[in-house]
């Protein structure tokens, strides 16, 4: 990952103030411009700022040498963490879109640019079979077709995911709700070792921070900030994985559910997000349909990024030299020009077993590479 931002130190003592969180944050370094701009202000000056107020102001002045700054870098260098801030062009760019984004985040393991193309799949910690297994599945598949599949370590659904991505040789993100020094839950410690050496494990949270429960609900908005679309599997009315999905929905992000037994409690949460208009997913065909939006309406979700963030993330989303293609997807690609071409003679062509041509499809359409026309036929993207 490299070492800190180069304004870490100043971050960090902004953001262990009193009285500062994501929002205000991003609210005085929005009117300052810069960090050091921020911590050389007076009470009266961070009073100014929208939110802050004089009280507010006067404690930010007051605390903000509090904190033990080196002591949490000698921390996150001895756990081998690295702390980016939101001026570092190293932070993930979709994380960053969000409302109130964390202004640092600890990172165990590497976050790519290719971690932009990114699902994040949550649920109950008390799950069925039937959903570890489907956690599973999805999270495979869609690893396999080269997306980054985020969750949150938890028992239930969210190991599973993760397990899933890892099984298929994939990349995936955990979001703690605890500091880096610790691992919750304990048995988790194998499954974060694995996930930090195939993608990271990520926090906002200071290094000692305990795995409290009030730490839980906020950590949800980074899932869903970190993935272009969340899918909730199995969930109970109120729980996390649901405080997902609203977040997702509030930053214009893709819901999907994946539905359960209509007589099991589980299955409230999914089929609550179905009822209020969430894409109901029962294969990886309907995942690519919803996905499919990354073709169609790409400057929406893209239309407060700059002309250089567009461009540069364009191309990750439509490059194929940048997709890792397989043997098969090559060799399927080299069969296609500009003319819609059938299956069957992608099959002749390519002299590839029917269903492997058929599972290969699939994967390409996910990446964006192949459409697909009626009557079952491709062409190039």
């Amino acid at each position: 990952m490299g070492n800190h931002s180069s304004s870490i130190r100043h971050s960090l003592r902004l953001v262990r103030s009193e009285g500062v969180g994501s929002v205000i944050f991003g609210r005085l370094l929005a009117f300052f411009g810069s960090i050091d701009a921020i911590l050389g202000a007076s009470a009266a000056s961070l009073a100014r700022v929208e939110g802050v107020g004089e009280k507010t102001a006067e404690k930010i002045f007051r605390s903000r040498n509090d904190f033990d700054v080196e002591k949490e870098l000698e921390l996150a260098d001895k756990f081998g963490v690295c702390i980016l801030d939101l001026t570092d062009e190293r932070y993930p760019a979709a994380l960053k879109k969000i409302y109130d984004p964390p202004p640092v985040i600890y990172i165990k393991g590497d976050v790519r640019p290719s971690d932009g193309l990114a699902v994040a799949i949550v649920g109950s910690r008390r799950c069925s079979t039937y959903g570890t297994e489907q956690a599973q599945r999805f999270a495979h598949l869609l690893a396999a077709a080269g997306f980054t599949i985020v969750s949150g370590m938890a028992r239930g659904i969210d190991s599973a995911a993760h397990l899933g991505a890892l099984s298929a040789g994939g990349r995936t993100l955990a979001v703690q709700g605890c500091g880096l020094s610790h691992i919750f839950p304990p048995e988790n410690k194998s499954l974060f070792d694995k996930i930090s050496q195939s993608g990271a494990c990520i926090s906002e949270l200071p290094m000692e921070y305990e795995p409290l429960p009030e730490n839980f609900p906020p950590r949800n908005r980074i899932i869903a900030g970190l993935s272009l679309a969340t899918i909730v599997i199995e969930a109970m009315p109120r729980s996390g994985a649901l405080l997902t999905a609203k977040a997702a929905l509030e930053n214009n992000r893709e819901v999907m559910a994946i539905p359960g037994r209509i007589d099991s409690p589980l299955s409230r949460g999914p089929h609550g997000l179905i009822k209020q208009g969430a894409k109901l997913v029962e294969s990886v065909e309907d995942v690519i349909d919803a996905l499919e939006f990354l073709q169609k309406d790409f400057a929406q979700h893209v239309e407060n990024s700059s002309k250089k963030e567009i461009e540069k993330t364009q191309k990750l989303l439509f490059d194929t030299s940048k997709l890792n293609l397989s043997k098969e997807e090559q060799k399927i690609l080299d069969c296609l020009d500009g003319e819609e071409v059938h299956i069957e003679e992608l099959i002749a062509k390519s002299e590839l077993p029917a269903g492997k041509v058929n599972a290969t499809l699939i994967s390409m359409r996910l990446k964006g590479i192949v459409k697909q026309f009626p009557g079952n036929y491709f062409a190039k993207r």
